[in-house]
């Protein structure tokens, strides 16, 4: 049977070169970009041998994780040290906007800070307050997501009566958010369950494309996602017969603006079962397969929810954890669809599975997974250049997508430019130094 590490990363192994050539030229094709800055006096004439130093500060392509455990640290202290660990590694958060814990009861509220605490559900205010501080992008979630409707509305045995209500909903969270928070998952999880454990509205055959019509209306400057369950993507891939592409086309073909494609990546299997599991979720041909498919939609690609086991915490589950971790990012980084890779529960102990999946232990320490995606996203896929101007006053460069500082060097002079690299944007840039 060989070792539980054999075992769990047969198919990573087996299928290692051709993981490997495709996260090679896809990184390098995807991810990155040739760009030029020319330096100027003041006369407009070019300077030649100019120094310009080019640090990347934040990426385009988005990490993240859920902000869940913002409010669960049992000191000060530990809130800000998490707080640093977080915007380490990520750029954007995702909020809990779950109808049940925001609308607990009808008409009492959870927006604001000092609103009662429920766990793992912190107030919107109090995640775009660190979210803003830490230059952190936040993401909503989710707008309907029927599992989680509050017991008033679950009560209810009239559909105009939840659309009314759901609508109102909607309403408020745009007036009083839509300007700070980008982009809303508008569904999720729409293939779970029977019919039958959800609210009328749930059950009847429009229910996707109503909540994308609404949010159309009321988001009409957000990016709108759809979003769905592991269990529904990778294991029961069917190509363009999959329930979930099938659905997608459908609202689609009904006139439904949908941004971008959400997919979670549980891992969710005992230790026994991991390797079963890992025939569809981790084996290289078949995510780029799914990606593959999914991206004929012409629509960026995000894992909006990512947990990896690692069962007991010890060396051997930390190194199989960060492993597959390092194979699962490199993949998606690597894809041309995907725009966003978000873990799901970054400290050991506030997961929402019974499963150790945390990035920190419990005390803050980083874990091995950490350790491995603080030195992919802040070293590897990062560019940092020092370059001379040409005669002709300018240096040509290939670099990571992002926000970079410029320090440009003459004589005794230094000035330092903010430049933004985009693949959407224009890639020349032209400095006058004075």
């Amino acid at each position: 049977m060989g070792s539980r590490r054999e075992r769990v990363l047969k198919h990573f192994t087996e299928q290692a070169d051709y993981m490997q050539e495709r996260i090679s030229a896809g990184i390098e094709q995807y991810r990155k970009g040739r760009f030029s800055i020319t330096v100027k006096d003041k006369e407009g004439n070019p300077v030649p041998g100019a120094r310009i130093a080019l640090h990347q500060k934040k990426h385009e392509f988005r990490f993240g994780a859920n902000l869940f455990a913002l409010e669960e640290m049992e000191t000060p202290e530990k809130t800000d040290e998490y707080k640093k660990l977080y915007a380490r590694l990520f750029n954007i958060g995702t909020l809990p906007v779950y109808w049940k814990f925001v609308e607990p009861e009808k008409g009492k509220k959870r927006y604001a800070k000092g609103s009662p605490r429920i766990y793992r559900k912190p107030n919107i205010d109090v995640c775009l307050e660190f979210c803003e501080e830490y230059g952190i992008e936040p993401k909503a979630h989710c707008l309907d997501y029927d599992s989680f409707s509050p017991d008033w509305v679950k009560a209810m045995n009239d559909l105009d009566a939840i659309r009314n209500a759901l609508y109102d909903r909607f309403e408020e969270l745009s007036k009083l958010y839509a300007d700070r928070v980008p982009s809303w998952e508008v569904t999720n999880e729409t293939l779970n369950l029977p019919y039958s454990e959800h609210t009328i509205h749930f059950q009847q055959p429009d229910t996707i494309e109503w909540d994308f019509r609404m949010a159309d209306r009321l988001f009409p400057k957000n990016k709108l996602i759809i979003n769905e369950a592991h269990n529904n993507l990778w294991p029961v891939f069917n190509g363009n017969r999959s329930a979930y592409y099938m659905l997608i086309e459908r609202a689609l073909n009904k006139g439904c603006r949908i941004d971008s494609i959400g997919m979670q990546f549980h891992v969710c299997a005992t230790e026994e079962n991991e390797p079963k599991l890992g025939e569809s979720m981790y084996s290289p041909e078949r995510i780029y397969a799914v990606l593959d498919r999914y991206a004929d939609f012409g629509k960026p690609i995000q894992i909006t929810e990512i947990s990896v086991p690692c069962y007991r915490n010890t060396e051997e589950d930390e190194d199989i954890q960060a492993e597959i971790i390092k194979n699962l990012y490199s993949i998606w980084f690597s894809h041309p669809a995907m725009e966003a890779i978000i873990y799901w529960d970054v400290i050991d102990g506030y997961e929402w599975t019974d499963n150790i999946c945390g990035l920190l232990r419990q005390n803050l320490a980083p874990k091995k997974a950490y350790t491995v995606l603080d030195k992919l996203i802040n070293e590897t896929w990062r560019t940092d250049l020092a370059l001379a101007t040409n005669d002709a006053g300018r240096i040509a460069f290939k670099g990571f997508y992002g926000d970079y500082d410029a320090t440009i060097c003459m004589g005794e002079k230094t000035v330092t430019k903010t430049v933004r690299l985009s693949k959407n944007a224009k890639p020349d840039f032209a400095f006058t130094i004075s």
